[in-house]
């Protein structure tokens, strides 16, 4: 009888596992494209999903690696305008095991072999691997499809490249699928490309959930050399931990000839992405949490982030910097009168534009279009939370009767939509004990300024709470002041901070034009 009971509950078991596998429809939506799939097709696809499905066990596993390095990898390809549907590719490739190796010795996330991680500009030798750090290798799997779509100019196209590589995918394809948005799949197409949309099916509706043990990644930009030792002290973790989650560092040191981006992991809850909209029924730490990854939003033709009339950021036309300006240079190069981008982004007239930055070239709203408070990180003025979410600076101050930067606090709750009351005391929120260390900045002005050479151009992370403190301006226009540089921070930002001009920073501190701010650093201040 015991027999049959657990029989039955295996089958049971089994059909309701089954029930929840993904089927595979008739129409696709990837990328840019539409792909309208056959019955062989779908069979042939569906044999993938459930095979994925299979173990209940392994694909939680490999789910929860899903869940833990999604968030970051979505962040890359945003950055670098990569359609988030690649994102999948990196679970085919590796099911996200930092330290895979395949038969043909390509290891990695992204499974690059030594000589193209080169060519995108990782830096692989005994000393670091950077196929291994997932920041970095999906940066440079992100620019190597870039490259390929660029020749190629189709998405499926360009995934199957990723095997092929380009050569091989011109000689496969010709120019037969150029520009082609919608696209029959049936017994003909590539199995690499089928077994894409397998993962892709299996995973969509998974990706954004909780890791199941309530862990979540955080991230630390890193100027060296320095070592593991040193770091883990700085972010209360175990040197064990760090050698853990960053097998890239072969030996535990990281070189001083480029920013490194260490990451390590939390407990607590991560917030599903993007933001939540409304605040309403979160905890004090999901409201802080969620406030620190889902803004800008930036859309359209991100590869041409750069030229006028591309790109939208909160739905307001904007352009990308392409290099250190003066404001009267940077609208020259755009086509726009200065007095309008100093206007409709709040800038003064001795404010210089930052290479990498975004600038809004249509007027910032009276409030924001999707965000209802904003968390107000160490360091932030009112001035980046105002171009973080296309509200205008007077609009933000009005709204939430403050005026001063030094009044802002870590935690403070700002509004973005309705007007505080004027006996209404602004709320402050605190993250998890422990706190997180400074939670990644997304300001429109900052994004990529403070940057690591190109190759490696990489947005501002955590730093430790100790080092998260600005040091206050001092209220002499003629005394001498020390700022220590936190996570997230420019000169451009510290400047506005101070009232004083960039080039003056440059001069005090002895920075050249490629000098690159790190963490704690000391800035002297004349004022």
């Amino acid at each position: 009888m015991r027999v049959r009971l657990l029989l039955f509950a295996l089958i049971l078991f089994s059909q309701l596992a089954f029930a929840q596998t993904p089927q595979v429809p008739r129409e696709i939506k990837f990328a840019d494209m539409t792909l309208r799939l056959n019955a062989h097709a779908q069979r042939e696809i569906q044999q993938d999903v459930d095979a994925l499905y299979r173990s209940q066990h392994y694909f939680q596993m490999k789910l929860d690696r899903v869940n833990l390095y999604m968030p970051t990898i979505e962040r890359v390809l945003r950055e670098e305008g990569v359609p988030m549907d690649v994102k999948y590719m990196v679970i085919q490739e590796s099911s996200l095991i930092p330290d895979a190796v395949s038969t043909s010795n390509a290891v990695g996330f992204w499974q690059f072999k030594k000589g193209t991680a080169e060519e995108v500009f990782l830096r692989v030798d005994n000393q670091i691997d950077e196929r291994k750090n997932v920041v970095s290798s999906t940066r440079g799997a992100a620019r190597y499809l870039k490259k390929h779509h660029g020749h190629l100019d189709n998405w499926m196209t360009t995934v199957v490249s990723y095997l092929m590589g380009l050569g091989g995918a011109k000689g496969y394809y010709g120019t037969s699928m150029h520009g082609k948005k919608v696209v029959d799949i049936d017994k003909n197409t590539h199995w690499y490309f089928k077994k894409f949309l397998a993962h892709k099916i299996a995973f969509e509706n998974q990706v954004g959930k909780l890791v199941s043990n309530g862990t979540y990644l955080e991230e630390f930009r890193v100027n060296g050399p320095t070592d593991f030792s040193t770091v883990a002290r700085q972010l209360g973790v175990t040197e064990a931990h760090l050698k853990e989650y960053n097998k890239w560092a072969t030996s535990g040191k990281i070189p001083g000839d480029r920013t490194y981006t260490v990451v390590y992991v939390r407990d607590g809850s991560t917030p599903p992405r993007p933001a939540l909209a409304s605040n309403q029924g979160q905890t004090d730490v999901d409201i802080y949490r969620n406030n620190q990854s889902a803004y800008p939003r930036v859309t359209g033709n991100t590869n041409k982030a750069t030229q006028p009339g591309q790109i939208k950021v909160n739905n307001i036309k904007a352009v990308q910097a392409a290099q250190n300006s003066s404001i009267e240079a940077f609208a020259d190069r755009i086509g726009k009168r200065e007095r309008k981008i100093r206007r409709v982004n709040d800038l003064k007239k001795r404010d210089r534009i930052e290479a990498g930055s975004y600038y809004y070239t249509k007027r910032k709203k009276s409030k924001a279009k999707h965000a209802e408070e904003h968390v107000v990180k160490a360091g932030e003025t009112l001035w980046e939370i105002s171009q973080m979410h296309g509200i205008r600076l007077n609009s933000l101050k009005a709204k939430n009767r403050i005026s001063r930067d030094k009044d802002l606090k870590p935690g403070m709750v700002l509004k973005l939509q309705d007007y505080r009351k004027r006996n209404e005391d602004i709320r402050i929120v605190r993250p998890a004990s422990p706190p997180p260390q400074n939670p990644p900045a997304r300001h429109v002005a900052q994004q990529q300024t403070q940057q690591a050479p190109p190759q490696q151009s990489a947005p501002n992370h955590t730093a430790p709470a100790s080092q998260t403190q600005p040091v206050k301006p001092a209220e002499s226009r003629s005394s001498t002041t020390v700022h220590k540089v936190t996570a997230g921070e420019t000169l451009f930002a510290i400047s506005r901070k101070y009232e004083v001009t960039v080039d003056e920073l440059r001069n005090w501190n002895n920075l050249g034009p490629e000098s690159i701010l790190s963490i704690g650093q000391d800035l002297i201040i004349r004022k």
